[in-house]
């Protein structure tokens, strides 16, 4: 069995953005996901840090959005 660990950034840090924060549990059927660095992210883009703070979604105006013919 292997032992190593992996690191994680701290939640606040820039290179927690990259790619670098691995999901640690998943949740597709209620529509989140588990950092490693305790952050949860929802699937519309929005998170929730460890510290309490909230990162709002970051969504598409409904004018730049395409409709069908």
């Amino acid at each position: 069995m292997c032992t190593h660990r992996t690191s994680c950034p701290a939640a606040g840090s820039p290179e927690a953005r990259a790619v670098t924060a691995h999901v640690v549990a998943a949740h597709p059927e209620q529509g989140w996901n588990l950092l490693c660095d305790g952050t949860i992210v929802f699937d519309d883009t929005g998170e929730l840090r460890p510290d309490g703070l909230v990162v709002v979604p970051h969504r598409v105006p409904g004018g730049h959005l395409a409709t069908a013919a």
